[in-house]
């Protein structure tokens, strides 16, 4: 990968405050040169150039590192694996579960996980809805509304636990899709590097106490 993508990444990160040590570094380049090269043959998104990928893939998924504390971590419609393989670089100690029905984006998850050792990842095609386990976070980037990625959720959800939805815009109409027993806890705006035009946002959403 080219030393301007390298530049951009170290830089992004630090700018986002994620610490990482040459390993991960390793692995976040490695996994950058995998999407550009499985990106050429099977269209796995509309992101075209390396430099642009560091930014919306990435710097993206790294933006909400500090949110996710897990143990046990579901990335609901993955796609080719954000935010959740950049996640479990980032922290070896996740137990991260990747769903996406889509089956060339899967094959992709797990060449990269193959490929970059990483143990902490587990790799499913299928439809959320036909999906069985429980998790103490489920996290999703662009994957629905945020009614529907609730309410499609609510059963992998443990007790306790905390859906984080990476989005862009929110009206009134998407917060009012909410299920009555589920609240929004935190709404954070994010500034991720090399899209700071772009509106960014975290929302961290809980069961309310007693529902």
């Amino acid at each position: 990968m080219n030393s301007g993508c390298e530049r951009l990444l170290d830089t992004g990160l630090a700018a986002l405050k994620v610490e990482i040590d040459a390993v991960q570094r390793q692995r976040l380049l490695g996994l950058l040169g995998l999407l550009h090269k499985w990106n050429r043959a099977y269209n796995l998104t509309a992101v075209r150039s390396p430099e642009a990928m560091v930014s919306r893939h990435l710097l993206d998924s790294a933006s909400v590192a500090f949110a996710v504390e897990g143990p046990r971590l579901l990335d609901v419609g993955a796609g080719p694996g954000f935010p959740g393989l950049v996640l479990a670089i980032l922290n070896p100690d996740l137990e991260v579960t990747l769903v996406d029905s889509n089956g060339k984006k899967v094959r992709f998850q797990r060449q990269a996980v193959m490929e970059l050792g990483l143990a902490n990842v587990r790799c499913e095609q299928a439809r959320v809805e036909a999906f069985s386990d429980t998790f103490d976070q489920i996290i999703s980037r662009a994957f629905a509304a945020l009614g529907d990625f609730v309410g499609l959720t609510e059963p992998l959800l443990k007790p306790g636990g905390e859906w984080l939805a990476m989005k862009g815009g929110l009206d009134a109409e998407e917060r009012e899709s909410l299920p009555p027993n589920v609240a929004i806890r935190e709404r954070r705006s994010l500034t991720v590097p090399g899209l700071e035009d772009a509106e960014r946002q975290l929302l961290r959403l809980e069961r309310i106490a007693g529902s």
